[in-house]
């Protein structure tokens, strides 16, 4: 054990998103479950004291003189989440449950996958009945948890299970807590995200951010955006990495961009992601690249990154959307077909491990839509020289 390994592994959201997927396409069974106060559950891995919190006397002295001494895994300390994803692997192991090879946090156990995040899971499985015994002997393992039923919210978002068969995930809490902390009161909406005749470039003969009349916390609110683009909102994800590529140090364009997106936000808070499986579409990955679609020549000096081309890719499974992406590239591209071949590396970066992990599902009798007799991917690319290179 070392106090300064300090890493746990969550969950990938395209496995959350392939579990759902599933089970509408082969009428399968969800759960889900919370482990209550999850940390404290996994015993304390070495000696640990803490000082005596404001307040609490002893009756052997002041806390000038005395520590307490840790009987449990604490929230707060750096190493307390990758004890419990380990006390917790040990205990899912005990039961018959193995980890992917692929997704540390995707465990199967005959005709059951169970995933992750933290302290809440989702079991995905053939019916009801065996769900609730498998929840059973967990919480006999000596896991103390709370069964949630039907996934309803999962880490921030929203799940809704629709009459017609699809599921829905929306995120209006975190978009509602966006929209207070820029505080745009009545400000008129806006159809989109962006400006389509505004690129934002560095912009440093600008007022900085803090000495506008901004009323947020730049990062904070770049941070949330994140969170909403990876999760639900995929329309949002140019305009959001647009400004939080200048988070080290934005200036007044880059702030009014943030407010032309929450005006966005509050015109379309009710819109989310919706999965509607169909069985006839496998797995596919389109993607795209602009061509230094951001040059500048009057910014290029302080911003040398106007030069570089951006990568876009969505992948699907069963025409539903399971991860997508917009990213600058790293290097300069000096024609449209490398910078077009670019893309398509970076979009099978994902596609592999996707692949992978689907290609385990089905190893172990799981069924996914495939060709006979292995999992392929189609990617879609509209450069015929970068093909050609492919």
């Amino acid at each position: 054990m070392n106090y300064f390994e300090t890493y746990a592994p969550v969950v990938t959201w395209f496995a959350i998103r392939l579990i759902i997927i599933m089970a509408i396409l082969f009428t399968l069974s969800l759960r889900q479950i919370d482990f209550v106060q999850a940390y404290p559950q996994a015993p304390i891995e070495t000696d640990m004291y803490m000082e005596l919190p404001k307040g609490i006397e002893t009756r052997h002295g002041s806390s000038k003189d005395h520590v307490l001494m840790l009987l449990s895994n604490l929230y707060g300390q750096k190493q307390a989440g990758r004890v419990w994803n380990s006390y917790l692997v040990e205990k899912l192991r005990s039961i018959g449950f193995q980890p992917s090879l692929i997704d540390e946090c995707v465990f199967f156990r005959d005709d059951v996958i169970f995933i992750v995040y933290v302290d809440d899971g989702i079991f995905l499985g053939p019916n009801d009945q065996a769900l609730t015994n498998v929840i059973r002997e967990i919480s006999a393992a000596g896991l103390d948890i709370e069964d949630q039923g039907h996934p309803a919210d999962y880490v921030g978002v929203t799940i809704t299970k629709h009459s017609n068969g699809c599921i829905e995930f929306t995120q209006r809490a975190l978009i509602d807590a966006i929209i207070n902390d820029v505080n745009i009161g009545d400000a008129y909406t806006k159809p989109v995200p962006a400006k389509a005749t505004q690129q934002l470039h560095a912009f440093k003969d600008s007022l900085r951010f803090d000495e506008c009349n901004f009323d947020f916390n730049y990062r904070s609110v770049v941070g949330k955006l994140n969170y909403l683009t990876q999760t639900s909102r995929s329309d949002l994800l140019f305009a959001t990495h647009q400004v939080a590529k200048y988070s080290s140090d934005p200036r007044k364009e880059h702030g009014d961009a943030i407010v032309y997106i929450v005006r966005y936000l509050k015109k379309t808070r009710h819109l989310g992601l919706k999965f509607r499986p169909n069985e006839s579409k496998g797995f596919e990955c389109y993607c795209d690249a602009d061509f230094a679609g951001n040059w500048n020549k009057e910014f290029a000096q302080n911003d040398p990154s106007t030069a570089k081309s951006r990568s876009g890719w969505v992948i699907f499974y069963a025409r539903c959307p399971i991860i997508w992406a917009s990213k600058l590239q790293s290097q300069v591209a000096l024609s449209t077909t490398e910078a077009e071949y670019i893309a398509m590396s970076m979009a099978l970066r994902d596609v592999i491990p996707i692949m992978e992990l689907m290609t385990e599902f089905r190893e172990r009798n799981f069924k996914v839509i495939c060709t006979q007799p292995q999992v392929y991917c189609k990617v879609f690319e509209d450069n015929s020289g970068a093909l050609e290179l492919a």
